[in-house]
């Protein structure tokens, strides 16, 4: 996905982001569904982490969440999404489950020589190949694919950000900034900062503070294109703050 993302205060924002295109077309246009496969590439990670952790296995995990993503990228399936409301990461997370749900029913249903048709993501016409998990009421919880899903937002920022370091030649900037985004500041000072960077201690403050600005604007647009509606930005940022916070 592409980096060069239009900052989420703006409301010209959400005329073309990932998730409000997917919406407004129902996954009916080539512009759609590689939206959708945009947001499926960037939000891989969460949907591994949450079927890793129900599943035990890691190849059978993997396989899992390959044809998650193969099923819900050859399916349209949102007809009943609400635009202004929706999510992606709840709609992401909602699917899973059900896919999961559905491979389980199937996997029980060959275990006891029934051969019942598997429930599809989003009907009940279509079937998949069965894998070994257990029991979806032992699926990982919510808050555990929200702190992963905020990790992944928090992961996709930093990556932008060095990005656009690395472009105007200040790698090595970022590199001795990012400690303050993550408050890996155990070892570390402003003094010593400047001394690495050949600054003063007052530059570097003033270069922390934009940094953080610059990284707090990058994950703000990155939540745009996942939610369907500009009043969710803010609301959704304190949510995956507060998740973060209660992590192990």
């Amino acid at each position: 996905m592409s980096r060069d993302v239009t900052p989420a205060d703006s409301p010209a924002a959400f005329v073309t982001t990932r998730w409000t295109q997917v919406l407004s077309a129902r996954g009916d246009s080539p512009e759609a569904h590689a939206a959708l496969s945009d947001l499926c590439t960037a939000y891989y990670a969460p949907v591994l982490a949450f079927i890793r952790r129900s599943s035990k296995d890691e190849d059978a995990a993997r396989d899992l969440t390959q044809g998650f993503f193969a099923r819900l990228l050859a399916r349209h399936g949102l007809d009943t999404v609400e635009p202004g409301r929706a999510r992606f990461r709840s709609y992401l997370l909602g699917a899973v489950k059900n896919f999961l749900a559905s491979d389980h029913e199937r996997a029980c249903a060959d275990k006891r020589g029934g051969g019942l048709p598997t429930v599809s993501l989003d009907s009940a016409t279509d079937t998949t190949t069965a894998l070994p998990i257990p029991d979806p009421a032992g699926q990982a919880s919510d808050e555990f694919f929200d702190r992963e899903w905020a990790r992944a937002i928090v992961s996709r920022a930093l990556d932008g950000l060095a990005a656009h370091f690395a472009a105007d030649g200040k790698g090595e900037e970022f590199d001795a900034l990012k400690p303050w985004l993550l408050g890996e500041l155990e070892s570390l000072s402003q003094a010593d900062t400047a001394r690495r960077l050949g600054l003063s201690e007052g530059a570097v403050k003033v270069a922390i503070h934009r940094v953080r600005k610059r990284f707090r604007e990058t994950v703000k647009a990155e939540i745009a294109q996942t939610v369907g509606d500009p009043a969710q930005v803010q609301e959704e940022l304190r949510y995956l703050v507060d998740v973060l916070s209660k992590a192990d």
